[in-house]
């Protein structure tokens, strides 16, 4: 009993930190885009789409293959988490065997390598929907961004297609991938679970740690007025 009590303390205090670490990264996110990296990849996204839509006869082949790309890291790691899913699946079902090999401390019941075994599984089935759907933006991208859009805007019986649309569906697709990346970044200290609470909580300290040097620009890349442009290039009017 007094070892199940370090699995009632230190997993949910693991778990805590990982979730108020990604919270905070997304008030980051949404209040000061400029000072994380996936906020200023997603206005490099913006920049690049409307770039490669100036001129689609010189620019197209350059977009699809570049979206083609991420197409193919997102089914690399769908592939994976599909293929993880099955094998936690086949020790989850196996009847053979002692499956708490390696427990030090916390709890050996069936019971609770089964709920271990099951939350590791969780984690591997919601990063292959969640690449699924790069996928899906990704492929749609890849059409949009050929579509010639000003000739249609010039069309008045169409709609007006516009490389804000296509920005947004790109960014979707990277969205849905880094969601998928987080997800087997979950699963590690899960999977550090099964010997036990203290190296998974290790980990989940350890993992916010590196993904806190990730996620966070020390550096504005982006400026945000024109205080901090005049900052930048104090003497613009001089030679």
């Amino acid at each position: 009993m007094e070892k199940q009590i370090l699995d009632y303390t230190l997993v949910p205090a693991g778990l805590l930190l990982m979730l108020t670490y990604h919270f905070w990264l997304l008030f980051r996110i949404l209040n000061h885009p400029n000072k994380t990296v996936i906020g200023v990849n997603s206005l490099n996204r913006r920049f690049w789409v409307s770039a490669m839509m100036e001129d689609v006869s010189k620019n197209g082949v350059l977009a699809v293959q570049t979206l083609r790309n991420n197409i193919m890291a997102s089914t690399v790691l769908a592939s994976t988490a599909i293929m993880l899913s099955s094998v936690i699946a086949v020790l989850m079902t196996g009847k053979n065997g002692d499956r708490s090999f390696g427990v030090v401390f916390g709890d050996k019941s069936p019971m609770g390598i089964s709920i271990k075994y099951f939350a590791i599984l969780v984690c591997f089935l919601l990063s292959f929907l969640l690449n699924v759907q790069s996928i899906r933006y990704y492929s749609n991208a890849s059409i949009l961004i050929n579509v010639p859009f000003k000739k249609i805007y010039l069309s008045p019986h169409s709609h007006h297609l516009t490389s804000e649309y296509v920005g947004t569906t790109v960014n979707k697709g990277s969205y849905f991938w880094s969601l998928g990346l987080r997800a087997f970044y979950f699963s590690f200290p899960l999977f550090l679970w099964i010997f036990g609470p203290i190296p998974m909580f290790l980990s989940c300290l350890v993992m916010v740690l590196m993904l806190y040097f990730v996620d966070v620009t020390f550096e504005s890349i982006w400026p945000i007025g024109p205080s901090e442009l005049e900052e930048n290039h104090p003497h613009n009017g001089e030679v």
